[in-house]
């Protein structure tokens, strides 16, 4: 029975088929199948060699499963005692061609080659969806900036009230991480691999019987697998596998502080957001749990983990070919491109069906009767009370509206202006709609409040 099915992980459940054993295998039997097709280009290998290995494993059909037929039981057994997959893997490939084209299957090759090269076709299939749910996802969090642009909220630093915000400035920080590590993404490589035993290119030189020929393999061996051509084989040099694994850690950490913000603010006694679908509890029917978020958090806290794990690989990667430094990076990028493939596809949802109560909000925001302003009044105050009466209004419980226009020193003041929250936003919205959309937004307002002088 397999060990992980995602009973232990709800956040990849349904979410990870692309980085599956069955895909990582198919993928592995591709890179097999396309170093002949690479042969057949640079014309060393027979083109029937090319025809028929496609065929045996339905690489020429365009549904085709290469690895159907393969005793999936077996090359795991016998994965064991050579240390990986492909060893085991090139007989069982050689035993489904006819005879006379065996000898082109994993020619010149080694098994790091065919592995590197497999792991970067599965990382790349699964990076269109996480950048499709990622790119979803900045699209909802933008959608709920413009949407409560003026919504005003209470800022909490050091979990504590501060000053006035919107709902739309703290959406507005999500799309803009979210955005930020989907660019990030769209600048990842994905080289092939192909260095042979040592990462010179001898066997191919001895093979192609020419080095300017054995010079562009590699790159036919990427083009037929549309990766990106190598500049020189990477068996030591990391960077493709630490490079994706960080651009992934930023990315779920930028779903992690959306979902640290949602679950914060859907507690019971703040409730200005909540999650539009699931959250049940299996003891206490009233709640209504924000189910996604935690998801999302829960990967955000594992990811930096293995992203560390695959920067100490790539330094431990020693001499021409690296011992079980390689080995460690294979269920390790896996397990975290499973992890951003679901928390993406949590946070596109959660995002979509985010309810946002605004009232609540405005409402948190008046819970200090006007102290959450204590900014702004302190530059006004200060000098007509000084800084000793200052600190003795806001440390008493008494309305501080009532408090002000008791003080003939604040005669002349609008108490409600100078208190309002709404006031007191700075940027915000500017923040929350971009300087464009908020100076249309003025504008607008500007002239509606002319149209109203005029009528009167």
């Amino acid at each position: 029975m397999p060990i992980d099915l995602g009973l232990l992980s709800p956040v990849t459940v349904g979410h990870d088929t692309l980085v599956s054993d069955s895909f990582v295998l198919s993928a592995l039997v591709r890179a097999e199948c396309a170093l002949v097709a690479a042969y057949e280009e640079v014309g060393v290998a027979p083109r029937e060699a090319r025809r028929d290995i496609d065929h045996a494993f339905g690489i020429d059909e365009k549904y085709g499963k290469p690895a159907a037929g393969l005793d999936v039981d077996r090359l795991i057994a016998e994965s064991v005692s050579g240390g990986n997959p492909v060893i085991p893997l090139v007989g069982m490939l050689k035993a489904q061609v006819p005879a006379e084209h065996r000898a082109w299957i994993h020619r010149g090759a080694t098994s790091q080659d065919i592995l590197d090269t497999a792991l970067m076709i599965v990382a790349r299939r699964a990076m269109d969806q996480v950048r499709s749910s990622l790119r979803i996802a900045g699209e909802w969090a933008r959608h709920l900036a413009v949407a409560h642009v003026d919504d005003v909220s209470a800022a909490r630093t050091l979990t504590q009230h501060a000053v006035p915000t919107t709902v739309g400035a703290r959406a507005a920080t999500w799309a803009r991480g979210i955005e930020r590590a989907s660019r990030r993404l769209g600048t990842l490589e994905y080289p092939a691999q192909l260095g042979g035993a040592g990462g010179t290119l001898a066997s191919f030189v001895e093979i192609t019987g020419s080095k300017d020929i054995a010079a562009g393999l590699p790159a036919a061996f990427a083009r037929a697998l549309d990766l990106d051509v190598p500049d020189a084989p990477w068996h030591v040099t990391r960077w493709p596998i630490t490079e994706l694994g960080d651009a992934l850690v930023q990315a779920i950490d930028a779903l992690g502080k959306v979902a640290g913000d949602v679950a914060t603010l859907s507690r019971t006694e703040i409730g200005e957001v909540s999650e539009g679908v699931g959250g049940g509890s299996s003891a206490m029917p009233q709640k209504q749990n924000p189910a996604e978020a935690v998801l999302i958090r829960s990967a955000a806290l594992r990811a930096p983990q293995l992203g560390a794990t695959l920067h100490l690989a790539a330094s431990l990667a020693v001499d021409e070919r690296p011992d079980g430094a390689w080995h460690a990076e294979w269920p390790t990028l896996r397990e975290l491109l499973r992890l951003a493939l679901g928390a993406t596809r949590h946070a596109a949802s959660m995002l979509a069906h985010l309810r946002v109560d605004a009232a609540a909000a405005q409402s948190n925001a008046d819970l200090t009767g006007g102290r959450l302003v204590s900014e702004r009044l302190r530059g006004v105050l200060v000098p007509l009370i000084g800084t000793d009466r200052f600190a003795e209004l806001l440390a008493g419980d008494a309305d501080l509206g009532d408090a002000l226009r008791a003080m003939p020193e604040a005669a002349g003041l609008d108490v409600d202006e100078l208190l309002g929250p709404r006031a007191y936003v700075g940027l915000a919205p500017w923040f929350a709609a971009g300087a464009e959309a908020e100076t249309r937004r003025r504008d607008r307002t500007g002239s509606a409040a002319h149209r109203d002088e005029g009528e009167q």
